[in-house]
């Protein structure tokens, strides 16, 4: 072995890893400077027309006549369609065919789109649809949870689980505590809105450019719709400005329509959304509605419990199945339930076809036992946490209290060592003291402390969509292009992707680049979706690249000597059999032994299961945990709130890259914080979202945020075999801010001396901390 040989084989392990190191974001230059390419920025190609839908104005009506004749004759106007004119099946469903691209003589909901205008401009597009003329024959339209419940309104049928005797269980306990509890739904607000780019190509082709989580379901609806095969359409996206869900299923609309007046015209067509109308045709977070009723014994342990939950689904099912399904079966959250029964229903209402939201019903279905615990630690005058710590699943199976309700076991529960260590580093015990002690003596502002915990499945609940491909292809120079099938939508699936690759092949992460998601390269690809992006592709990528790496260590050792598994690839370098070579060097001899420099990858996640007419099974790969304190500071006179401080220690696995993940569990908590402070959808009694546009839907601002935000990971290397044993970041983090709302409720009850729990709903507006000090401070 040669000087140069040894000391690569000595220092390299130590100084050179690409995984695991906090790599900035691939783009992020090019964010900053303003040069990455959205689906807007793409240059027009000559002869572009742009088109805007025309959107019912009724809540459900029968659509009598559309008379278009004022649009057509409106300046700059070039056509305009209707659903008679869609050549081939007038559908975006993603799973029930029951979401029409354009409304046809039927109105389900005000916002829905029922014609297509194309002008020579999007300004003059915008303008015409406001010229048509509708008559309407309205019918009645059913608007809330409660009231498509009482009128047995479903998209689909309702939904139950149950393990062991809930009801026996409930007439034995000692103490129960019954209730109601309605959280909000949450508007996804991406930055970059819905917009989809319809390009004609030859042969009957259609090329669309689109801001999609799910270009394979975008292939799809375009080619249903205007009858073509999946190989006539190509579906691209670089990336998005956010999606957080909006645009898994619901850019098919847009993509549709796109589609559909460019393959009529035979010109390019772009269609994008104004904000007011984005907000006001798409879905939301899925509205919840719950009744419950839980018995417990003298220290809080949940013996037995029931809960009925109800979905604003909005009029068609789209992905509120699914939804509900991951509602059900987070209700536990860290808890283990004995005796329960659980009911959900998707009610169909005339709102907005409601859809995938960060979190995906699993947060709808974790809330609502955390309200309960909330609920059961103030009846029996205990802290909440030692309460929580109470129910917590066993560790083990010598501990037992490991299975969940649909039967999972949770082989890797690490939730007591996590909420332990937290518990400590934010001192909760000595803040909770003094919160107490600023309590009594601060007649009108009110502190209020809250750690809640969280476990979240990580995968699809529908197996099949469990798999990724990858393509992965290394140039004569030595540098290496690589395709996979998740789409980058900020969240840093590139970079993490490009990491796990160039730590496969040995090389530096600038020598390999990522391009974007296209249908034409890998084929049939699941949506980014349910916290799986880095997992399925990093997989898949890895597979790839890991071939061509056993092709040129097989090529190495038979030009240099030795064994194949004993070629070492790191920091550009090639080790073998006492010699060194570059990489570029080792590939371009590769090349001229006509040795295979590409590969394909594919990933399929193993030992998953699930049976949805019983509802148990295996569904998910692994928990995440994670944990989080919040402090808040409430004025009881104006009910106006601060987050003061914030503790979050978030369960990452071996984390590929500590400062996106650090990021994401950032973004996630202060956008789950919006969803249950701020972000309120409101309609009126006709049907009309009110709240459809910045002026009147409240995000959080970088004002809502903690001055003192204390953001960190938790030590611990995943059981299950995922990619580099890492773990989801994208939505366990959501459930985070769990503790800035029962922080708020704390400091409500602490008006009544924390004996009473006040019946604060989510979002805990202004307006609901106020109702909710009335009910305490008014005679009962």
């Amino acid at each position: 072995m040669n000087k140069q040989t040894e000391a690569f084989l000595t220092s390299a392990p130590i100084k050179w890893a690409e995984v695991g190191q906090s790599h900035p974001h691939e783009s992020a230059v090019l964010h900053v400077l303003g040069e990455a390419a959205y689906t807007d920025d793409i240059p027009e190609l000559r002869g572009t027309l742009h088109a805007a839908l025309g959107l019912s104005q009724k809540a459900h009506a029968r659509i009598v006549t559309i008379n278009l004749d004022a649009v057509r004759a409106a300046p700059g106007v070039v056509a305009a369609y209707t659903a008679a004119d869609i050549p081939g099946t007038n559908d975006c469903g993603p799973i029930i065919h029951d979401d029409p691209i354009l409304g046809d003589g039927l109105a389900q909901y005000v916002g829905q789109p029922i014609f297509i205008v194309v002008a020579e401009t999007h300004d003059l597009a915008r303008r015409a649809v406001r010229k048509v003329e509708v008559v309407y024959e309205e019918l009645p339209a059913i608007l809330t949870p409660k009231e498509a419940r009482a009128a047995q309104s479903f998209v689909l049928p309702p939904m139950a689980l149950a393990r062991g005797h809930a009801q026996q269980a409930l007439d034995a306990a000692p103490f129960r505590v019954k209730g109601e509890l309605n959280v909000g739904g949450q508007e996804q607000f991406y930055l970059e809105g819905q917009i989809s780019y319809a390009i004609p190509t030859e042969n009957k082709g259609m090329h669309v450019l689109c801001s999609t989580q799910h270009p394979s379901e975008m292939q799809h609806i375009v080619a249903h719709t205007l009858g073509y095969h999946a190989h006539q359409v190509h579906v691209e996206c670089r990336r998005m400005g956010g999606g957080f869900g909006g645009k898994e299923s619901q850019s098919g609309i847009w993509a549709a329509c796109a589609a559909i007046a460019a393959n009529a015209l035979k010109r390019p067509v772009k269609l994008r959304a104004d904000r007011d109308d984005d907000m006001m045709v798409s879905g939301k977070r899925h509205e919840f509605y719950y009744e419950y009723e839980v018995g417990h014994d003298a220290d809080g342990l949940i013996l037995g419990a029931r809960v009925e939950m109800v979905s604003r689904a909005g009029f068609s099912a789209d992905l509120s199945g699914p939804v509900a399904t991951r509602a059900v079966c987070h209700f536990d959250n860290t808890y283990y339930l004995s005796d329960v029964e659980i009911k959900a229903m998707c009610g169909k209402t005339n709102t907005q076809s409601n859809t995938a939201f960060r979190g995906f019903g699993g947060p709808q279905g974790a809330i609502a036992i955390e309200y309960i615990v909330d609920e059961i630690a103030r009846k029996v005058g205990r802290d909440a946490l030692d309460v929580r710590k109470l129910n917590f699943y066993g560790r083990n199976d010598a501990e037992g209290r490991n299975v969940t309700q649909y039967g999972q076991k949770v082989v890797d529960n690490v939730i007591h060592e996590l909420v332990a260590e937290l518990e400590e580093s934010s001192e909760y015990r000595a803040r909770r003291a003094a919160v107490t002690a600023f309590n009594a003596a601060s007649p009108v502002l009110k502190k209020g402390l809250a750690l809640t915990p969280h476990k979240f499945g990580i995968a699809f609940n529908v197996t099949h969509l469990n798999q990724a491909g990858a393509l992965v292809h290394v140039y004569v120079d030595g540098s290496v292009l690589v395709n996979h099938g998740g789409t980058e939508m900020g969240q840093g699936i590139n970079t993490k992707v490009l990491q796990v690759v160039a730590q496969e092949l040995g090389v530096a992460l600038a020598s390999v680049r990522i391009t974007a998601t296209d249908t034409s390269k890998v084929a049939n690809t699941s949506a980014t979706a349910a916290s799986t992006g880095a997992d399925l592709n990093g997989k898949a990528a890895q597979d790839a690249a890991r071939q061509i790496r056993e092709r040129l260590a097989a090529f190495a050792a038979k030009m240099y000597g030795g064994v194949a598994g004993d070629v070492v690839f790191e920091n550009q370098w090639v080790a073998v059999n006492g010699n060194t070579v570059s990489f570029a060097d080792l590939v371009g001899k590769a090349y001229l032994a006509r040795v295979q420099l590409w590969s394909d990858g594919f990933y399929a996640t193993p030992h998953l299961h699930w049976d949805s007419k019983t509802m148990t099974g295996n569904p998910f790969s692994y928990f995440a945990y994670g944990a989080a304190v919040s402090e808040v500071i409430v004025d009881t006179l104006t009910g106006e709130w601060r987050l003061l401080r914030a503790d979050a220690l978030y369960d990452a696995g071996n984390s590929l890259n500590p400062a996106i993940d650090i990021g994401q569990v950032e973004g996630a908590f202060i956008q789950g914080m919006g969803w249950l402070t701020t972000e309120e959808l409101w309609w009126n009694q006709a049907g009309k979202l009110m709240t459809h546009a910045p002026s009147t839907y409240k995000i959080p601002a970088i004002s809502d945020c903690p001055e003192d935000f204390r953001v960190r990971l938790f030590k611990n290397s995943n059981v299950a075999d995922s990619i580099h044993r890492s773990k989801a970041v994208g939505e366990p983090p959501l459930l985070l801010p769990f503790s800035v709302f029962f922080a708020i409720r704390d400091a409500i009850a602490s008006v009544a001396d924390n004996k009473v729990s006040p019946p604060l709903q989510a979002p805990a507006t202004g307006e609901a901390i106020l109702k909710a000090l009335r009910a305490l401070t008014l005679p009962q």
